[in-house]
């Protein structure tokens, strides 16, 4: 397995409607443990996928090897672009809350007219399932998985079994995944949980996820 000890910087990509600037709370945290964080934003509504995983690619090769830490759908932008150019020089991969194998909550707003205008072009991520369910590159990739049902995708009503209100436990599952950590965090908090962030930083130092979650 690919060793990545050495690199430092680390590019963070947001989810859907939110600014680049929620993921500044984890930056700092990421920042005061030693590593150079760096902020990609994307408007998830307006283009499709490949899009925005393409631009995110060309940023990679900019900077050079880095390590990828993506919240929700920002997951799966990182996904598409390593998977896309297999060249990309990484380190070590992180998602945190990303509905790898669908989502159950987006499939729900994309039954109303209005659920498909918020979702915009990424419709189909939400309700597609597998696409990003399998990790073949050899950086260690690790996952982190909220169990606080606190979030905007339980207004469509109850979400079964283990979830953070808007990502179900099962829909964060990728198979050839180096580690998975399950935290009673609500979807959204998990960017500014001090406990979080350790463990991210446990992950993008050694490949592997704190004991005590």
């Amino acid at each position: 397995m690919k060793e990545a000890v050495a690199v430092k910087d680390v590019v963070l990509v947001h989810g859907l409607w939110v600014p680049g600037a929620v993921m500044s709370p984890l930056g700092a945290r990421l920042a005061r443990a030693g590593f150079r964080c760096r902020r990609f934003g994307y408007f998830g509504r307006a283009r499709p996928l490949h899009a925005h995983a393409e631009r995110l690619a060309r940023y990679g090769r900019e900077i050079g090897p880095a390590h990828y830490v993506g919240h929700s759908m920002g997951g799966r932008l990182i996904l598409e672009a390593l998977e896309r150019d297999r060249a990309l020089p990484a380190g070590r991969v992180l998602l945190l809350g990303t509905p790898v194998r669908g989502c159950l909550a987006g499939r729900r707003l994309a039954s109303h007219a209005a659920g498909r205008w918020l979702l915009g072009e990424s419709e189909a991520l939400w309700c597609e399932s597998e696409r990003h369910a399998r990790w073949t590159r050899p950086e260690p990739l690790g996952v982190i998985a909220g169990a606080l049902p606190l979030g905007l995708g339980r207004v469509l009503g109850p979400l079964p079994g283990i979830n953070d209100g808007v990502v179900r436990l099962e829909e964060t599952q990728v198979e050839g995944m180096a580690a998975r950590v399950v935290m009673r965090l609500g979807h959204g908090a998990m960017l500014v949980s001090a406990r979080l962030a350790a463990q991210a930083v446990a992950f993008l130092r050694t490949g592997a996820f704190l004991e005590d979650a």
